[in-house]
């Protein structure tokens, strides 16, 4: 079985998913890659968003340096980086959200998601380009972003009192991507401490990992929505994530922990009535503030086709290999495009299709390149 999801997953990469974005998006005019596009790759948008660009970039380069070393992503990598290099901070500090078409400075966002891209972009370039200035920025930009997340008032936000899971899943993941090419035992001391902190955010009743995990009392916090709330998209992201930086500092509690929120997060965030995994959750089961809580997205199902694939290659347990084969029944039934190419992102809690658009500026090529990419690596 494992066998013909591979060949599967193969062929989805290089005959739909790759080419959709190769043929339709690059901007040889401007530079970078048009993110916001309808199911046939036709702009509707040319606004380009830093952190969609960015996340191309990598993806590209990521793909010549580990996949193969095809020219088309040579080619498509250093258009995007260049874009993104050339226009992402335009002397600022800050990493834009959006530009224009011609990477004219558009928005700012109070968060650090798109220099987090932008470092992960320069970093998995320079491997290929061998320029150290482009390693240099990233490891700046690094510590300027593990600042922004330590006090977030630098970025014109509060305090919250709380812990994300997003904001320990981006320092770690940098950490463990600048630990491969640059020796600095600082960048494992992060990782370990990312990793000790996702323990607060477990939930043992139902193993599951909180988006959000108070500083304070735990039981105040559960008071609020923020301090209920569950994404088993991203609890599934952050265990596959997390196992692969236990490579770099083990500690077998918290892989057990993680292990089991995989499944965890699986069978709390399952639809039992119409199939696929509700977006956001409150863990006590009172009603989620956000109105497309209970809409069936891309991502998620992405992240849990690659958990499970990981949760199964690393215990032979064939729970993982149930999960992996009834999330990709669902997915490739819901969001893949066998006409077109790429996925869908969007549809209602029935699985029927919300909106057409196969990039704008939350979804890009990214989630899906990438699942399939990490899977095949996973048992190659």
């Amino acid at each position: 079985m494992v066998d013909a999801f591979l060949q599967k997953y193969r062929e989805e990469l290089n005959e739909r998913v790759l080419p959709f974005w190769l043929r339709h998006t690059l901007d040889r005019v401007h530079g970078g890659y048009f993110n916001n596009v309808d199911r046939e790759g036709r702009v509707y948008d040319p606004r380009k968003h830093i952190w969609m660009q960015a996340r191309a970039a990598w993806m590209f380069a990521r793909l010549y340096n580990t996949y193969e070393p095809r020219s088309e992503f040579k080619d498509a990598a250093t258009l995007i980086f260049d874009f993104v290099h050339k226009h992402a901070r335009a002397g600022e500090p800050r990493c834009w959200f959006s530009v224009s078409e011609d990477g004219s400075p558009g928005a700012f966002q109070r968060k650090p998601y798109s220099a987090f891209f932008v470092a992960l972009a320069l970093v998995e370039y320079s491997k290929n380009s061998k320029d150290a200035a482009h390693l240099a920025e990233a490891i700046e930009l690094f510590w300027r972003i593990d600042e922004w997340i330590r006090k977030p008032e630098l970025l014109g936000r509060s305090n919250l009192g709380y812990t994300q899971l997003a904001d320990l899943y981006v320092l770690a993941w940098l950490a463990y991507e600048l630990r491969e090419i640059h020796n600095d035992p600082r960048y494992e001391a992060v990782m370990r401490q990312c990793a000790e902190r996702l323990l607060a955010h477990f939930d043992p009743a139902q193993k599951v990992l909180k988006e959000n995990a108070s500083l304070g009392d735990e039981t105040a916090f559960r008071c609020s929505p923020e301090g209920r709330l569950v994404c088993a998209g991203s609890s599934l992201e952050v265990c596959w994530l997390f196992l692969k930086i236990l490579r770099k500092v083990p500690d077998a509690t918290i892989e057990q922990m993680l292990l089991e929120s995989i499944l965890g997060s699986l069978e709390y965030g399952w639809d039992s009535s119409y199939g696929g995994l509700y977006y956001f959750q409150d863990i006590e089961g009172r009603p989620p503030v956000a109105l497309e809580s209970n809409m069936k997205l891309w991502w998620p199902h992405t992240e849990a086709i690659l958990a499970a694939a990981v949760g199964y290659k690393r215990t032979g347990d064939d729970r993982y290999l149930a999960w992996w084969r009834k999330v990709d029944e669902y997915a490739f039934r819901t969001f893949g495009d066998p006409v077109h190419g790429e996925w869908f992102g969007y549809c209602d809690r029935r699985g029927d299709v919300a909106t057409e658009l196969k990039g704008g500026p939350y979804k890009c090529a990214f989630h899906v390149p990438r699942f399939l990419l990490f899977t095949l690596q996973e048992f190659a």
